[in-house]
């Protein structure tokens, strides 16, 4: 009688980067830590981590979440917020700078679908690209309610809801503050992020 030997994780790093894999193999991979993972149609993305212009305004936006679910009111409404989380769309992976799920009332459940999905804009035309079309259409087809992009090049944040077949797209300027119904009574001031953001330049 055989035994099969157990199953290894596989272990990927930078050098896997447009190596051939299926989701199953992706969600149980050990990865080399410091660089983002994706799967993309079946093959492995790989990229540098966010820079400190990205990660500095992310954990600001994670705080001001945190204090609004904690001193306010309606702070209920915020389930959870996490960074650098993991998406399933379909049978692909994309890295999401922050997930939030808000109204459900409890504890998101693992792989949930959040409510609302920020990204922070990196340097580059393919990360644009990637940022303003190819996730605001995956995100949006997946149910995610609200779709923030903070881009500190253009000193703005893009929001973007699906109504029915058609996208609605509100550009929010640096000097405005945004408020949305799915968060009542939070408020976030887009010029607090650019600041943390241009800080990193000096």
């Amino acid at each position: 009688m055989s035994v099969e030997a157990p199953s290894v994780p596989l272990l990927i790093g930078p050098d896997a980067n447009g190596m051939r894999l299926d989701p199953n193999e992706f969600d149980v991979a050990d990865v080399e830590r410091g660089w983002r993972y994706e799967l993309i149609r079946g093959v492995l993305i790989v990229s540098p981590a966010p820079l400190e212009e990205e990660r500095d305004p992310n954990q600001e936006l994670g705080f001001l979440l945190l204090k609004y679910q904690e001193d306010h009111q309606d702070g209920a409404a915020l389930d959870k917020t996490l960074p650098e989380h993991d998406i399933h769309v379909g049978d692909d992976r994309r890295r999401a700078d922050r997930a939030i799920w808000a109204g459900l009332g409890r504890h998101p459940r693992r792989n949930e679908t959040p409510t609302i999905i920020v990204e922070f804009v990196s340097a580059g035309r393919r990360s644009r690209q990637r940022d303003y079309e190819e996730k605001r259409d995956e995100y949006l087809q997946l149910g995610v309610q609200e779709y923030w992009i903070i881009d500190r090049f253009q000193r703005t944040m893009r929001v973007h809801t699906k109504r029915g077949d058609a996208y609605e797209s509100l550009v929010v300027a640096e000097s405005e503050t945004y408020a949305t119904p799915l968060l009542p009574g939070f408020d976030l001031p887009l010029a607090r992020l650019m600041a943390l953001a241009d800080s990193w330049d000096e």
